[in-house]
């Protein structure tokens, strides 16, 4: 991984500093619903406020398809952090333009402030050079504080990054680290998790992992298709027959690389996806007809924790089972314990990421256990398909 610049790597004292943050967050009639992503850029906010530089965010939030809408203002945003940060931040009515030039003139050395919705504007998204440079108008720096967007090449992710002098915030220089630590450079045997319900949303992760890996486990319904590879019937359980010489690519790639791949040894199937749904464990290569797998069995379950047992380093994405079902979650909230032990022991280092994972880590109380969990959903998932990101490539030093 190339070296990227950081906050240390700046001086900020008296400097605007443009920060783009993430504060796409949950919100309904006003209140937030979950403040994770405005938690994560306090660090950096707070870095930049005490050493006396002008802390100005920038930030998407929603889809406004590049127009103004109210329901889409940042403005409720704003007033959070400011009750967060125990003191007042500014807020301007647009991010470009005479309403952000007002704000940010007035501001002083520790001030923050917040900009109006950058994707209020179509230049965002189309990563327009003169958006791009109308936005970098209010800052001498640049600082991306935002991993979860820097899979766009978007204006105020990429492009005012290569305008300005740019650095890393804590929060992401944060994820670099564990990320180069789980996947760049682990301390191996190195161990990937992979569940979710379809193998086409994660052919090239797939594909990835098994070049990087010394052990995948395959769980969730994509697991049915790599199964189904294999010559076994799954019954009616969701799979993917057309993706079955994919699965088949992805073992060849394995064995090449000496990867192994952990299929289901056991299964728990129903007629119904429903809860307290009749239930029973039948060997993988034995699922009825008429039925369906849910989850894991308790065979394969202990399978995964023995590879855990021998893994120094876990990278997780994806449930195991239809976990969002009582008792289908068995599996992924085993596993995840189970993972979740070893890191508190000092003897695993565990990374996981992606919105299903990260409601499965929560669901099962490990969120706060593993080594690192990521909220970056898309981002991530880029990250480990080995894809390039615009918003960190930009930061990298020369």
């Amino acid at each position: 991984m190339a070296r990227y610049r950081s906050l240390d790597d700046m001086d900020v004292a008296g400097k605007r500093v443009l920060v783009r943050v993430d504060f796409n967050v949950p919100m309904k009639d006003g209140v937030i619903g979950d403040a994770t992503r405005i938690e994560r850029a306090m660090p950096t906010i707070q870095e930049l406020s005490k050493k006396g530089a002008k802390v100005i965010l920038l930030s998407h939030f929603g889809r406004p398809k590049g127009s103004p809408n109210e329901e889409m203002s940042l403005k409720p945003v704003a007033k959070a952090l400011g009750d967060m940060l125990g003191g007042p931040v500014d807020f301007a009515e647009d991010c470009v333009g005479d309403a952000a030039k007002k704000t940010v003139k007035a501001m002083l050395d520790g001030d923050v402030a917040v900009l109006e919705n950058t994707r209020f504007h179509a230049g965002e998204e189309s990563n327009d050079p003169e958006f791009a440079k109308a936005l970098a108008e209010n800052g001498d720096i640049y600082v991306n504080d935002a991993f979860s967007a820097a899979h766009r090449a978007h204006a105020s992710t990429e492009g005012v990054a290569r305008l300005l002098p740019a650095a890393a915030g804590r929060a992401m220089e944060r994820e670099l680290d564990y990320l180069k630590a789980a996947l760049a450079e682990p301390v191996r045997p190195m161990m990937a998790v992979v569940g979710g319900a379809k193998v086409s949303t994660k052919i090239e992760l797939l594909l990835n992992l098994v070049g990087k890996a010394d052990i995948l486990v395959v769980g969730g319904g994509m697991a049915n298709t790599f199964m189904f590879a294999k010559g076994i019937s799954v019954g009616k359980s969701l799979c993917e027959p057309d993706l079955a010489d994919t699965a088949r690519e992805i073992m060849t790639q394995a064995e090449k690389s000496g990867c192994e791949i952990v299929l289901p040894l056991d299964v728990v199937v129903a007629k119904e996806f429903k809860e307290g749904a009749d239930r029973e464990v039948v060997a993988a290569n034995a699922v009825p007809a008429d039925e369906m797998i849910l989850d894991l069995g308790p065979e394969t379950v202990n399978l995964i924790a023995d590879k855990i047992d021998t893994a120094k380093t876990v990278v997780w994405n994806g449930p195991l089972g239809a976990f969002e079902i009582r008792p289908f979650d068995t599996a992924t909230v085993e596993a995840a314990r189970y993972a979740a032990k070893r890191v508190k022991s000092d003897e695993l280092v565990a990374v996981a990421g992606g919105g299903d994972t990260v409601a499965a880590l929560v669901h099962a109380g490990v969120e706060d256990d593993f080594t690192y969990v990521s909220t970056a959903g898309g981002a991530f998932l880029e990250w480990l398909e080995g894809k390039t990101l615009p918003g960190v490539a930009a930061l990298e030093a020369e």
